[in-house]
């Protein structure tokens, strides 16, 4: 078996998702990225698996392509997000489906089949990607279906990273408030970074950094940690 790490990042193509793809390369890992509109790379070293992660054939094609081209899998960045905010009683049956096919039942299935390739290897690490309004509901923001998700996120990234402490495989989330990505106009900037204590909007780089810090930090498993500005300490 190789000794190269190995990485699977999904919602790969633009944002934080491509800067995640980039910053494993900078560590020395191959990388599978993931999303519905990922292309092919220049780079032997990172493994384009387009599809939509909601899909449950998805999550098990993503693992099996990177054990089949890299023999490994040692981490998974569960990036790929769906945000929708509308008033509760505004949502759609559609909606639920949408939000929740990418956050829960996407996060399921690779999750699954990525710790199943970690217990085969000795261990590995997940990172959840969840939203610092779990914490810090905003009456400006109403965004139940992120809460709804992105809550049980955090919820099972404790859970997971106690199933399995002893046996390698480390699991925490990473918490943003708003992060300048091109999801975000620039007319709205000005509202969204008065959402924050410091005053501003997160950087990709924000998000990137907090990935690679739990990456190289062996002692640390379900750990929620907020990158947003101090949202979730109060306002």
């Amino acid at each position: 078996m190789s000794t190269r790490k190995v990485a699977v990042v999904t919602g790969a193509s633009q944002g934080i998702g491509a800067a995640l793809v980039e910053s494993y390369r900078k560590l020395g890992y191959a990388v599978v990225a993931n999303s519905r509109s990922i292309t092919p790379s220049g780079d032997a070293e990172i493994l384009a698996v387009p599809g939509d992660i909601a899909d449950p054939a998805v999550g098990a094609r993503v693992i099996e392509r990177a054990l089949a081209t890299f023999g490994r899998v040692d981490t998974l960045v569960n990036n790929a997000g769906l945000f929708v905010a509308k008033p509760f009683t505004d949502y759609t049956g559609a909606d639920f489906d949408a939000v929740t096919g990418v956050n829960l039942r996407g996060f399921f299935d690779v999750t699954q089949h990525a710790i199943a390739a970690m217990l085969e290897n000795g261990g590995g690490h997940i990172v959840n990607v969840t939203t610092s309004l779990t914490d810090h509901a905003d009456s400006s923001v109403p965004s139940a279906l992120a809460s709804l998700t992105k809550g049980g996120l955090n919820a099972v990234t404790k859970a997971l990273a106690i199933e399995y402490a002893k046996r390698g495989i480390r699991v925490n989330a990473v918490s943003p408030g708003v992060i300048r990505t091109p999801m975000h106009p620039a007319e709205t900037h000005e509202f969204l970074a008065a959402l924050h204590p410091v005053g501003r909007m997160g950087d990709i780089a924000d998000v990137v950094d907090a990935v690679a810090y739990l990456e190289g930090a062996p002692f640390v498993t379900g750990e929620i940690l907020h990158v947003d500005g101090g949202q979730s300490a109060g306002h």
